[in-house]
């Protein structure tokens, strides 16, 4: 059973750059070539206008020989440079707005200062 199918997008990193393509490594076992026809529909005058050495893409798997561990890569359908972090969602003010904190801190500078009082200054005792 293969490790990987064709159509599936995983990630990898750029091993090489060469006027026709670009390598990437997906693991230990798997290497894969990025074909320059690949990259972009249109002309593709400079490959590192796209990817340069070290950069962690996702890649498209066209094809995947199991014999010698190659895969046949794609970037020119998906966004290769994906974050996939997630997105932050904006803060949505709750009725009370700021209400809470108003009312909580002179209670929290109260506590803190009791606790400061009761510790003893270690630069006067000599």
């Amino acid at each position: 059973m293969t490790k990987y199918k064709k159509g599936s997008i995983i990630r990898g990193t750029v091993t090489g750059i060469e006027s026709y393509g670009v390598f990437v490594s997906c693991d230990e076992y798997y290497s894969g070539l990025i074909h320059i026809s690949e990259i972009s529909y249109g002309f593709v005058k400079n490959i590192t206008d796209y990817v340069n050495i070290g950069d962690v893409i996702y890649v498209e798997i066209l094809d995947v020989d199991e014999s010698l561990g190659q895969l046949k890569l794609s970037i020119k359908n998906i966004d290769y440079k994906y974050n996939r972090k997630a997105k932050r969602r904006r803060i949505q003010e709750t009725p009370l707005g700021f209400n809470t904190l108003a009312y909580n801190l002179p209670i929290w500078v109260e506590k803190g200062l009791k606790k400061v009082k009761k510790v003893p200054n270690t630069i006067d005792k000599k």
